[in-house]
């Protein structure tokens, strides 16, 4: 029986014990300063393409703003695991607070909805600019995109407030989480009063959560298929070369969720802990590293805008000094 497993019912839990770390050995020390470089590069990366997006005029598009608030999510899902992992991996106990553990459990699950969401208001863009090209600029007024990045924030958090409120009044009667981070499905478990019910609604939302995004995401793709299929080379090349990176990022965090969904619904006792850690991560480390790589190195005028603002501030210095050295 693991560690603190199980508790008196008259206690109150006051932190989690994640269990998947136990097995892990001298792999920590492999692990460990590569989650540090990939967590120091995704910060690094997405904040260079953020502020590339907010200070360029030019990149003020739907597009690029779809692709911003991309990047603000990666920055928020990442730093809600991570750090914590990292910290953990050199720590002895494994020990969670209560409160920290719902807090991650929280941002995990408004991150993965809120990528999902960015997804199709990134599709819808896409279906506007080349099924309603003439239009596009009057559909997609600034007004509407600023409406449509609040929804895509506001929506999940309302919705996972009303699970989270659910899950926190819960009287636990155990600590021990089988994972290198906190995860609201084995969470519940871990109740007193905990039924099949509970755990199958909370397993049910996770789902839904990821399927019907991909209604709305499928239908632009339909359309946008279906007006390539009937127009020019040039037009088709234009539909591929804009909307590649958003189906392999889409695909890439489908991937990521059925691990999730995998490891909610069946204990992972029989696979090995280096494995398990690696599942367990994918989505937090793989989705955030590969976004910047498909939209900040594929689009151009992202790409030139990144190498612009890199080089502007030194040039200024070397203007300075070259000044400085003139008047002395």
């Amino acid at each position: 029986m693991p560690p603190f497993e199980r508790a008196d019912n008259s206690s109150q839990i006051v932190s989690f014990v994640l269990g998947a770390y136990g097995d892990l050995g001298n792999l920590r020390y492999l692990y460990s300063p590569i989650i540090i470089f990939s967590y120091l590069v995704i910060i690094c990366v997405n904040v260079l393409l953020i502020t590339t997006i907010c200070m360029e005029r030019s990149l003020h598009e739907p597009m690029y703003l779809f692709i911003c608030s991309l990047f603000v999510n990666e920055l928020y899902g990442s730093t809600a695991v991570l750090p914590c992992l990292i910290s953990q991996m050199f720590s002895d106990t494994h020990e969670i607070s209560f409160a920290y553990c719902f807090l991650q459990i929280f941002c995990l699950y408004t991150y993965v909805s809120v990528e999902y969401w960015n997804l199709v208001a990134m599709a819808y863009d896409r279906y506007v600019s080349i099924c309603h090209p003439l239009q596009y600029h009057v559909i997609m007024s600034s007004g509407r995109v600023c409406g449509i990045i609040l929804l895509v924030w506001l929506c999940p958090f309302i919705q996972f407030t009303i699970t989270y409120c659910l899950t926190v009044r819960l009287r636990f009667c155990g600590n021990f989480i089988d994972k290198v981070y906190c995860d609201l499905h084995l969470v519940n478990r871990l109740a007193c009063s905990v039924s099949n019910v509970d755990d199958i609604y909370i397993l049910v939302v996770g789902v839904v959560s990821i399927t019907v995004p991909l209604i709305p995401i499928s239908f632009s793709y339909l359309k946008i298929v279906a007006v390539c299929l009937r127009s020019s080379r040039e037009t088709r090349l234009k539909a591929v070369r804009t909307c590649s990176p958003h189906v392999v990022s889409l695909v890439n965090l489908s991937f990521g969720s059925l691990f999730e969904i995998i490891q909610a619904g069946s204990p992972m006792t029989h696979v090995p802990a280096a494995f398990h850690i690696v599942l367990s991560v994918y989505l937090m480390v793989f989705q955030p590293l590969l976004n910047p790589v498909l939209y900040g190195l594929s689009l151009s005028k992202i790409r030139n805008m990144c190498v612009n603002l890199l080089l502007r501030r030194p040039k200024f210095l070397w203007k300075n000094l070259d000044k400085l050295d003139v008047a002395w």
